[in-house]
């Protein structure tokens, strides 16, 4: 299976939750397009974090941390949405710039690549305050594209005292299913990858 991970925000820690999905799912890794890097890339740490797990390069690579298109318009460059093709990988983890609604180029947001991939889709949001509505907001957009929703990973919840309240109000306003909670760990490592185990809900999924 495809699987597109997406977040309510920008360094809300998609990129750890991919390399932790693909460590123990056995999945492929691929970020289309990066901005912010380019020796220090996403698709470098979940190479370092995941060990066994094939890597892609990205499509686009971009110097400066900003949203794709203006990060492309500072490199005088056109950021094609039809020149990127998904990796031949049956089981592959698909990492996205940011929200949904971040633009990558004049015509198309990150959700029209989804959409144009008929990718379903995994939500990172934070576990503490904000989360409901930032949660929310992105279900509906997502929904309102007729886009499949597996469900919602909340990351860093030993640093909320609200994750039980907050999962339980996702889960009911939305009808979509909070698949994990993923703790808050300071320095992460590929040990700690190994040892935090997937819950049952993913691995329901992912069968």
């Amino acid at each position: 299976m495809k699987v597109f991970i997406t977040g309510t925000d920008t360094n809300i820690g998609k990129t750890v939750i991919s390399a932790w999905l693909s460590y123990h799912l056995d999945y492929a890794y691929w970020k289309p397009i990066q901005t912010g890097a380019i020796d220090n890339t996403d698709t470098h740490f979940v190479d370092k974090m995941a060990l066994k797990n094939k890597v892609y390069s990205e499509s686009y690579l971009f110097k400066d941390r900003v949203s794709p298109h203006l990060a492309a318009e500072r490199e005088s460059r056109d950021i094609m949405i039809d020149n990127i093709n998904i990796p031949d990988n049956s089981n592959i983890i698909i990492e996205g710039a940011g929200g949904v609604f971040v633009p990558i180029c004049k015509k198309y947001f990150v959700i029209d690549f989804i959409k144009k991939f008929d990718i379903p889709v995994i939500i990172v949001a934070r576990a503490g305050l904000g989360t409901i509505n930032h949660s929310l907001l992105t279900i509906e957009a997502l929904k309102g594209r007729q886009i499949p929703i597996l469900g919602v990973i909340l990351n860093e919840e030993n640093k909320s005292d609200l994750i039980l309240e907050n999962q339980q109000a996702i889960e009911l306003y939305s009808q979509v299913p909070v698949l994990a909670c993923f703790p808050h760990i300071d320095k992460l490592t590929p040990d700690k990858i190994k040892q935090i185990k997937i819950s049952n809900k993913l691995k329901e999924i992912f069968e």
